[in-house]
């Protein structure tokens, strides 16, 4: 099967991305009566330029132009406890992979966005030997636990339409670093829900599952303004949230604060050790992304925890 390709037209960063074509299984073929007609609400021809580059941009660095390519990113730091009155522990050092395809997609108003597949696996390393943890000695209960690395199928985003949550056209906004060639962005996702392991009553007693994620994107705007389908951008996570449930912590006041690197590789090939050893024998799944047809619910790691702990309480 040929690939469907998204086609665009780069110019600059400031001029005009223009939107040749959508998915089509042989882009030589595409003619001006099917470039996509204009769309159903109300937006100027600035507006919805605004609105493409926001999903041309975005999909250049979260994954590919081309629809179903595989995309890697990697990273990898440290984490860190954090309990008043004691002096920042160093826990863990991490590992993980997000494996990731895009598709281009239509919301309800015919308009051209993207959706993404993806699933991700992060692993907790001894913070010495670098060794990939079985078990873990908690340092304030004394208690040997089974340690639970990240694994979470699927991570999906049902579509990208180039919207905030409030109806405003989204902008990625980019920082230019001085020499003029390199471009830099942040995200800042605080994140308050129902915790699923806390039960129904979480808006009378609390437990809601409450952390912040920040990411800082490093991008070539050579590469940006390219007619590349995909690139390799490095950018920088963290987290602050409540103990790792599999931690056993229960209500001990603290926190964990996450810091990584990472950068978009060529291939799961370019995957370091031991986490590319141990995704192939362990998790052989996670050396792929789910297929652009993918429409289960979202796991995260409460998730994954609550049917891991009910699976073994069935034995």
């Amino acid at each position: 099967m040929d690939k469907k390709i998204i086609m665009i037209a780069a110019m600059s960063l400031s001029g005009l991305w223009g939107f040749v074509a959508m998915a089509h299984d042989n882009p030589s073929e595409l003619n001006k009566d099917q470039v996509p007609k204009a769309i159903a609400r109300e937006l100027s021809a600035d507006q919805e330029k605004a609105r493409m580059d926001y999903i041309i941009h975005s999909r250049k660095i979260r994954c590919s132009l081309v629809d179903g390519e595989m995309t890697t990113s990697y990273w990898e730091g440290s984490v860190f406890s954090r309990v008043e009155g004691e002096k920042d522990k160093l826990i863990f050092k991490i590992m993980g992979i997000n494996n990731n395809r895009c598709v281009a997609s239509k919301n309800d108003k015919d308009e051209l966005g993207f959706s993404s597949v993806s699933r991700e696996i992060m692993l907790y390393l001894d913070p010495v030997t670098g060794t990939v943890l079985r078990t873990w000695k908690n340092p304030w209960t004394n208690e040997e636990v089974e340690v639970l690395h990240v694994a979470n199928d699927p991570v999906n985003d049902k579509g990208d339409y180039g919207y905030t949550k409030t109806g405003e056209i989204n902008k990625i906004k980019f920082k230019q670093i001085p020499s003029d060639k390199n471009l830099m962005m942040s995200y800042e996702i605080p994140l308050y829900y129902p915790n699923p392991l806390a039960g129904d009553y979480q808006s009378y007693v609390g437990n809601h599952y409450h952390a912040i994620e920040l990411f800082n994107y490093f991008v070539s705007k050579a590469d940006l303004t390219s007619t590349a389908n995909s690139i390799y951008p490095n950018f920088a996570w963290a987290r602050v949230s409540q103990w790792l449930p599999w931690m056993n912590m229960g209500s001990r006041p603290g926190l964990l604060i996450f810091n990584t690197q990472g950068l978009k590789i060529k291939n799961f090939d370019e995957v370091p050790e031991p986490l590319k050893s141990t995704i192939l024998k362990e998790y052989p799944i996670y050396a792929t992304a789910p297929p652009v047809t993918d429409s289960r619910p979202n796991e995260t790691s409460w998730t994954v925890f609550k049917k891991y702990k009910e699976k073994k309480q069935k034995k």
